[in-house]
């Protein structure tokens, strides 16, 4: 990967979505994805793939997805195929991206996806 913009989002994202209980990391459509268990996607990378942004996609309601492309369409976006499901596209290439932000993005797609006791893992202290 040549690009730093998409590289450097990459290297943020990466273990935001690799410290969730049981997730895994393949590509799939080209592009890093994340599962839980191997099997159900809760994040994937976007990277200038259908557009020219990086970004990325996530579990979303349609309701929590609405509010914030109404509110910031500069950060976030309607992915294609799976924005129909409530998912929810951020931009990484913009300037001052809030990491705290998107790994709360990150945690609540994870527990959208994941088995209830998996997700109540996040909940556990240490």
């Amino acid at each position: 990967m040549t690009d730093p913009v998409q590289a450097g989002a990459l290297d943020r994202l990466r273990p935001l979505c690799l410290a969730m209980p049981e997730a895994t990391e393949r590509l799939s459509h080209g592009e890093p994805t994340w599962f839980v268990r191997g099997k159900k996607v809760f994040v994937m990378f976007a990277g200038r793939h259908h557009d020219d942004r990086v970004g990325f996609w996530c579990a979303a309601t349609a309701e929590e997805r609405d509010a914030l492309v109404a509110e910031r369409p500069d950060r976030f976006f309607v992915p294609p195929y799976v924005g129909v499901r409530g998912w929810l596209g951020v931009y990484l290439d913009v300037p001052d991206v809030d990491w705290t932000e998107v790994d709360e993005l990150v945690r609540e797609a994870f527990r959208m996806v994941a088995p209830k006791r998996l997700a109540a893992q996040l909940d556990e202290p240490g």
